[in-house]
């Protein structure tokens, strides 16, 4: 089993707040996890091809193309933002 120092600790890198009873529920979790990793490490995967597909499928993709099917001033008048230049105006992210 994990210690409650390490759930805080991961908790922390995570950005994460947990109460008193929550680091003890994922203290034995991630222990239950562990273990089962170690079980998983003990496999013989001796002459088995790593795989991340298995249905047979491929990609598919399309090529990238510009359609200009609508037009500009017709898009800047549907908002209620104003705008400047030819362009939405917005607030600021950064002062």
């Amino acid at each position: 089993m994990i210690d409650e120092k390490d759930i805080k600790h991961v908790a922390a890198l995570a950005r994460l707040k947990l109460t008193g009873e929550e680091v003890k529920r994922f203290s034995g979790q991630l222990g239950s996890v562990f273990e089962y990793m170690k079980d998983l490490n003990e496999v013989d995967t001796e002459g088995v091809e790593p795989t991340s597909q298995v249905t047979g499928l491929s990609n598919v993709t399309e090529e990238d193309t510009v359609r200009n099917e609508y037009d500009a001033d017709e898009l800047l008048g549907a908002t209620e933002l104003p705008v400047e230049r030819h362009q939405i105006k917005v607030k600021p992210v950064f002062e």
